[in-house]
């Protein structure tokens, strides 16, 4: 389900470099989607998605999925990391309008 933006944050937000971008890979139905890191927090990440983009039809708020992270420094290995999907919120007047955030939460590392 896909929410307005009004939701309110209760995780105090500080700003972390580790990983540049993460891929999601729905190998059921054949796609593999990478995208930059956006809004980080300790655990929790935020990426941007256009609202007509098949990858939405497969995600779902709760959803677990293994991706693959990139770091920002290029000579450190990728990483696999269990992942949640936290929100799937439109922005309907700001910077990413037109597109969908997505929230996501590290389960493990």
């Amino acid at each position: 389900m896909i929410s307005d933006r009004s939701e309110k944050r209760y995780e105090p937000r500080t700003e972390v470099n580790q990983y540049d971008s993460v891929e999601i890979s729905i190998p059921d139905a054949g796609l593999i989607y990478r995208f930059r890191i956006w809004n980080l927090s300790s655990r929790g990440i935020c990426i941007v998605v256009k609202k007509d983009s098949d990858l939405l039809k497969h995600l779902k708020v709760g959803n677990i999925l293994n991706m693959k992270y990139y770091p920002t420094d290029s000579s450190c290995p990728t990483e696999y990391l269990r992942t949640r999907i936290k929100h799937i919120t439109k922005d309907k007047q700001g910077r990413f309008r037109n597109h969908v955030l997505i929230g996501l939460f590290i389960l493990e590392k």
